[in-house]
């Protein structure tokens, strides 16, 4: 069976960290969220991939080559312009010639949920039961026949959401040549599905299991959910007077120096020197090539490649880009004194604790102060002593 994975879009609610990659290369667990995917979808029996690219492509093309890495085989197909995941696997027409499985790029599904769902009837979607449906796309149904798909609404008719999975036959092209396009001025897979759910062929199939990364604070959740799945190694040097414990990961020529202490599952890339006398706290993957230096303390984090925050730093519960530098002192706040959820750019986290999202390429002075659930565009520049909070467009300068 083929797998065809839709990775054209750029991902906009996930800027600034989508503006030099697609989000589905965005990093949870030091891999990109798309290669959890096919990993899921490989160990279920599937080798065929035909990936769907767009937006910055280069970096999906450059990862993945043509699978033999990951033992599968990818071919490529290029979406010019994003016009809706209809028109997205309407470019896959030629490569796709039998039954197939269709799977959004954004997603972390587990194999047996795969398996499952390849071995229904097409047509068939996968659905997910959520507390907050409002969010989602909701579907209604009747036993396992889907009735109606629905947009976000205020008042959902369900709690059962469109997981963006599903099992077709060859024919759902047929349907995708006669849809037009949508007021978001989009092609829509949703709008092919019509003439399925009117014969009443469109059946369900509930995944036990699906973790949807929309926005940028989602990929601590998901980050925290795959670290406790992996089969941790640790290579590199771990000096004497360290603290690491099995549940955590270091990669080729990382040095672990003394004093260091790491509690729970953690991940740390190749080529980094953690210490001496670091602490780093559950649930956080740090990338290759980063250097997280003495007396700093790194809590429930993801932290891109090539990132410097390596003296006297505090930062908990947020996302860093790659290629910063952190000056000495300067931490990130991650918790509102009321103790409400904390909002980025006035949208609501959910979360007590949540810190700030950090582009690319961000440089601070020394003892610099970011505020609880700031949002610092790529290429920000900060004065040393700078208080940084709320919205931060790319480029700017804070003195």
């Amino acid at each position: 069976m083929q797998c065809v994975v839709l990775a054209a879009g750029e991902g906009k609610r996930m800027r600034p960290l989508t503006a030099r990659r697609p989000k589905v290369m965005l990093p949870i667990a030091n891999r990109p969220m798309m290669e959890h995917l096919v990993l899921a979808a490989r160990d279920a029996g599937i080798t065929e991939f035909v990936f769907v690219v767009g937006y910055f492509e280069r970096e999906i093309r450059n990862h993945f080559g043509d699978g033999s890495d990951l033992g599968v085989h990818i071919t490529y197909v290029t979406q010019r312009h994003q016009l809706g995941t209809g028109d997205a696997l309407r470019a896959t027409a030629g490569l796709v010639d039998d039954r197939f499985l269709l799977l959004n790029g954004d997603m972390v599904l587990r194999r047996d949920d795969i398996e499952r769902l390849c071995r229904m009837d097409a047509p068939c979607m996968g659905v997910h039961e959520t507390d907050h449906p409002q969010d989602y796309g909701v579907v209604t149904v009747e036993g396992d026949r889907i009735t109606g798909l629905e947009e976000k609404s205020e008042h959902p008719k369900s709690t059962l959401v469109n997981a963006g999975a599903y099992l077709f036959d060859p024919d759902i092209f047929d349907l995708l040549a006669g849809i037009t396009i949508s007021g978001r001025g989009e092609y829509e897979l949703t709008d092919a599905l019509a003439s399925y759910i009117r014969e009443r062929t469109l059946t369900a199939y509930t995944l036990a299991y699906w973790l949807d990364v929309g926005q940028p604070w989602d990929l601590l959740d998901a980050n925290e959910a795959l670290l406790f799945s992996l089969d941790h190694e640790q290579h590199g040097t771990i000096e004497d007077g360290c603290t690491v414990p099995d549940t955590v990961s270091t990669g080729k020529g990382t040095v672990i120096r003394a004093g260091t202490y790491i509690e729970g599952h953690c991940v740390i890339g190749e080529n980094c020197i953690i210490g001496p006398h670091a602490y780093i706290r559950g649930s956080t993957a740090i990338g290759d090539g980063c250097h997280i230096g003495h007396a700093t303390e790194i809590k429930n984090s993801i932290v891109m490649p090539s990132t410097n925050i390596p003296h006297f730093n505090y930062v908990g519960d947020s996302v860093v880009g790659s290629g910063c530098n952190f000056g000495a002192g300067t931490k990130v706040a991650n918790l509102r004194h009321d103790n409400e959820a904390v909002k980025v750019c006035g949208k609501n986290t959910g979360r007590r604790k949540f810190g700030a999202i950090i582009g690319d390429n961000v440089l601070f002075g020394i003892n610099c102060s970011v505020n609880v659930g700031s949002l610092i565009g790529s290429n920000t520049r900060v004065a040393p002593h700078s208080l940084v909070e709320g919205c931060i467009e790319d480029g700017s300068i804070i003195r």
